[in-house]
């Protein structure tokens, strides 16, 4: 009789398990899954930071650099004009490995050279003159303009103008789907589906 009791409770212990199997699985398994999209947001975030700041310092270089006489011009990635000497081009050379799609990022480029000779990098004169701007996408841009968001002013100006990288990117998140995705849900950033990233830097350029 004993014996029979014993191997019941056995059982019943078993079906516990089980059961408590069962119902902590699924969170454990959106927990691993949120951390992992929590992940790759931070790598994505690290690569955009650094894009950032690389394509303004190669903006502000120019003639400092041995190599160079002028400073580099903005845009576009590539093309039989520039070749691969601008900050866009640099831009997306730094993100690619990194990012899945790199060439599909936005890059704003504000700096003392633009899209070709003819454009001026700076507007404005006196305390107020700023750099000049042109966004990139792929291997193409668009016109001059003041910049979206426009630079800010030196308070050194005109002796000294702030060069502006500004990197837009969207992308999906590794998992998709809203219970995988709660911790950037809370940051407002992402979507159920996408996230957009956004990371700029401002230089000084002499």
């Amino acid at each position: 009789m004993g014996e029979t009791n014993s191997i019941g409770r056995g059982r019943d212990s078993r079906g516990q398990s089980l059961v408590e199997t069962a119902v902590m699985l699924p969170l454990l398994l959106m927990a691993l899954l949120n951390a992992v999209n929590f992940g790759y947001y931070f790598f994505v975030t690290l690569n955009l930071t650094a894009t950032a700041r690389n394509a303004a310092t190669y903006s502000i270089q120019g003639p400092s650099t041995p190599v160079a006489s002028v400073f580099p011009f903005a845009g576009p990635a590539n093309g039989t004009t520039f070749g691969n000497s601008t900050v866009t081009y640099l831009a997306q050379q730094d993100m690619t490995g990194a990012l899945w799609n790199p060439t599909a990022a936005s890059v704003q480029v504000c700096s003392q050279t633009n899209l070709d000779g003819s454009n001026s990098g700076i507007n404005g004169t006196g305390s107020s003159a700023r750099t000049n701007c042109i966004t990139c996408s792929g291997t193409t841009c668009g016109a001059v303009t003041t910049g979206s968001p426009i630079p800010n002013a030196d308070p050194e100006a005109p002796t000294f103008v702030l060069n502006r990288v500004d990197v837009t990117y969207v992308f999906p998140p590794i998992i998709p789907g809203t219970p995988f995705n709660i911790a950037l849900l809370a940051a407002n950033i992402c979507s159920a589906n996408s996230c957009t990233f956004i990371r700029h830097i401002e230089m000084r350029a002499m």
